[in-house]
């Protein structure tokens, strides 16, 4: 919408997309910090609580009369403000709209059959939640290799060249990365706050990449692959952001909502197609480098279960662990920050270093 102001009002800020950008952050965090109390006290009236997983560490247990879905607010605000300020004619913006609108009803599903069931298994069950996972990606990726705005070639990173193109297997490439994107980010989603801030973090780095490889003269000079039109997403990057700083203000602990899968699966899933975007599929294990972390420690706790009887950790995903060995909830959630932090300024580098 604000893209086409300039036409009609010769106002020719609007065409910038960091001018937009800013105006879509503020936006999703205005929107956010009204609706999310409005929200909560409604949750709180029609008891919207998740049951707490019976296996989880004690100190959950306070945590029972929480809302949850708070994920539902911030991806509306977020997709309401990119609506707004993103060019709606862009391929990324469409399959990104997609991801997002996708994603969220997908956990939305999962959440409200958790509540009315009043049981944390009341949900969609792990295969239909899968299958819905992958066919959405299927739809975006789809979206993406037959607008014919993206190459199919195959890049790693600090190095400049592509190694292969994947032509039409790109489309299971890239649902791949989306999927197990959308997972990790869910399964980092155990404490307040835990997953939004690497998440932000997440979509700065992918957010700098994005724009610099939209712009013809930058991603020549940096030796990047130059991508018509990617630039764009960048304004639905920094409206996530401020939908997230704007969530977080009520998620930070002790949290008064939590993310729920409405948030999580959906956030995840866009990191994921943000990483295809902007050729950083490989990239993301370093940009999302908490996210890798707990997702390995979940595959190696019952991967060590099922063959050798022994368990590796004291609970996975790994931040349990660290709760039941004494750390306190807010130390375990700030150093994970400070290592999402250090992970995405070292993934930065892939910037300079090709």
């Amino acid at each position: 919408m604000f893209y086409y102001l300039y036409e009609f009002l010769n106002f020719n800020i609007f065409q910038y997309i960091t001018v937009r950008a800013g105006i879509a952050f503020f936006i999703s965090f205005a929107l956010t910090v009204y609706l999310m109390p409005k929200f909560i006290l409604w949750a709180r009236a029609k008891n919207a609580s998740q049951p707490i997983y019976e296996l989880a560490p004690k100190t959950h247990q306070k945590k029972e009369k929480t809302p949850t879905m708070g994920g539902l607010i911030f991806m509306i605000t977020a997709i309401l403000a990119t609506i707004i300020c993103a060019r709606l004619d862009n391929s990324f913006v469409i399959a990104s709209l997609l991801c997002l609108a996708g994603f969220t009803a997908i956990g939305f599903n999962d959440d409200i059959s958790k509540i009315l069931g009043a049981n944390n298994h009341a949900g969609l069950s792990p295969k239909a939640k899968l299958i819905a996972q992958i066919l959405v990606a299927i739809v975006v990726s789809s979206v993406l290799y037959f607008s014919g705005d993206i190459g199919t070639e195959f890049y790693v990173p600090f190095y400049k060249f592509p190694l292969f193109d994947l032509k039409i297997f790109a489309i299971a490439f890239w649902t791949l990365v989306i999927v197990a994107a959308s997972n990790a980010v869910n399964l980092t989603d155990g404490l307040d706050g835990l997953a939004a801030v690497p998440a932000m973090l997440s979509l700065v780095t992918l957010g700098v990449f994005a724009y610099i490889c939209g712009h013809a003269v930058f991603s020549s000079y940096l030796l990047l692959p130059k991508i018509i039109g990617v630039g764009e997403t960048i304004i639905i990057a920094s409206a996530l952001i401020g939908s997230l700083m704007g969530f977080l203000w009520f998620n930070c602990h002790p949290a008064q909502v939590f993310m729920g899968d409405s948030g999580s699966l959906s956030l995840g899933g866009y990191i994921g197609l943000m990483g295809v975007m902007t050729k950083n599929e490989i990239l993301l294990i370093i940009i999302g480098f908490i996210f890798v972390i707990e997702t390995l420690s979940v595959i190696l706790q019952v991967g060590s279960f099922k063959i050798f009887k022994k368990r590796i950790f004291l609970m996975a995903p790994i931040h349990h662990h660290f709760e039941i060995k004494g750390w306190v909830e807010n130390k375990i959630i700030v150093r994970f920050w400070i290592i999402a932090l250090l992970a995405n300024l070292i993934a930065l580098t892939a910037l300079k270093i090709r």
